[in-house]
Protein backbone atom coordinates (compact mmCIF):
# COMPACT_ATOMS: atom_id res chain seq x y z
CA UNK A 1 0.00 0.00 0.00
CA UNK A 2 1.29 3.44 -0.77
CA UNK A 3 2.06 5.73 1.88
CA UNK A 4 2.82 9.52 0.09
CA UNK A 5 -0.33 11.33 -0.33
CA UNK A 6 0.19 11.63 -3.89
CA UNK A 7 0.46 8.00 -4.31
CA UNK A 8 -2.07 7.43 -2.71
CA UNK A 9 -4.21 9.76 -5.08
CA UNK A 10 -3.34 8.18 -8.15
CA UNK A 11 -4.62 4.98 -7.07
CA UNK A 12 -7.98 6.09 -6.44
CA UNK A 13 -7.96 8.34 -9.81
CA UNK A 14 -6.57 5.06 -11.86
CA UNK A 15 -9.54 3.49 -10.19
CA UNK A 16 -11.74 5.96 -11.73
CA UNK A 17 -10.75 6.47 -14.97
CA UNK A 18 -10.59 2.45 -15.23
CA UNK A 19 -14.27 2.01 -14.35
CA UNK A 20 -15.43 4.94 -16.94
CA UNK A 21 -13.21 2.58 -19.71
CA UNK A 22 -14.70 -0.28 -19.10
CA UNK A 23 -18.02 1.37 -19.12
CA UNK A 24 -17.54 2.81 -22.00
CA UNK A 25 -16.17 -0.52 -23.38
CA UNK A 26 -18.89 -2.11 -22.30
CA UNK A 27 -21.41 0.18 -24.40
CA UNK A 28 -19.38 -0.19 -27.57
CA UNK A 29 -19.43 -4.46 -27.01
CA UNK A 30 -23.46 -4.77 -26.31
CA UNK A 31 -23.91 -1.52 -29.50
CA UNK A 32 -21.16 -3.99 -31.74
CA UNK A 33 -23.77 -7.44 -30.42
CA UNK A 34 -26.69 -5.44 -31.42
CA UNK A 35 -24.99 -5.10 -35.12
CA UNK A 36 -24.25 -8.86 -35.33
CA UNK A 37 -27.64 -10.46 -34.24
CA UNK A 38 -29.51 -8.09 -37.01
CA UNK A 39 -26.50 -9.12 -39.05
CA UNK A 40 -27.25 -12.95 -38.45
CA UNK A 41 -31.18 -12.49 -38.66
CA UNK A 42 -30.86 -11.29 -42.06
CA UNK A 43 -32.83 -7.95 -40.81
CA UNK A 44 -31.00 -5.34 -43.28
CA UNK A 45 -33.19 -2.40 -41.92
CA UNK A 46 -32.36 -3.27 -37.83
CA UNK A 47 -29.31 -4.14 -38.57
CA UNK A 48 -28.38 -0.37 -40.30
CA UNK A 49 -30.07 1.34 -37.62
CA UNK A 50 -27.90 -0.70 -34.98
CA UNK A 51 -24.56 0.30 -36.89
CA UNK A 52 -25.53 3.77 -36.95
CA UNK A 53 -25.96 3.72 -33.47
CA UNK A 54 -22.33 1.72 -32.58
CA UNK A 55 -20.62 3.48 -35.03
CA UNK A 56 -21.74 6.66 -32.74
CA UNK A 57 -20.72 4.60 -29.41
CA UNK A 58 -17.39 3.74 -31.59
CA UNK A 59 -16.44 7.41 -32.36
CA UNK A 60 -17.66 8.57 -28.92
CA UNK A 61 -15.08 6.01 -27.03
CA UNK A 62 -12.12 6.81 -29.71
CA UNK A 63 -12.47 10.66 -29.02
CA UNK A 64 -11.97 9.91 -25.20
CA UNK A 65 -8.89 7.94 -25.67
CA UNK A 66 -10.48 4.45 -24.65
CA UNK A 67 -9.77 3.17 -28.36
CA UNK A 68 -7.08 4.01 -30.79
CA UNK A 69 -8.72 5.92 -33.65
CA UNK A 70 -7.12 2.96 -36.21
CA UNK A 71 -8.94 0.12 -33.47
CA UNK A 72 -12.19 2.17 -33.66
CA UNK A 73 -11.93 2.66 -37.60
CA UNK A 74 -11.37 -0.98 -37.87
CA UNK A 75 -14.48 -2.16 -35.78
CA UNK A 76 -16.82 0.55 -37.66
CA UNK A 77 -15.62 -1.03 -41.29
CA UNK A 78 -15.84 -4.45 -39.71
CA UNK A 79 -19.05 -3.64 -38.81
CA UNK A 80 -19.89 -2.29 -41.94
CA UNK A 81 -18.89 -4.88 -44.06
CA UNK A 82 -21.39 -7.34 -42.38
CA UNK A 83 -24.16 -5.19 -42.86
CA UNK A 84 -23.59 -4.60 -46.45
CA UNK A 85 -23.35 -8.61 -46.87
CA UNK A 86 -27.11 -8.54 -46.49
CA UNK A 87 -28.62 -9.53 -49.51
Amino acid sequence: MANIKSAKKRILVNETKAARNKAIRSKVKTAMKKVDAAVAAGDKAAAQAALLAATSEIDKAATKGVYHKNNASRKVARLSKAVNSIA
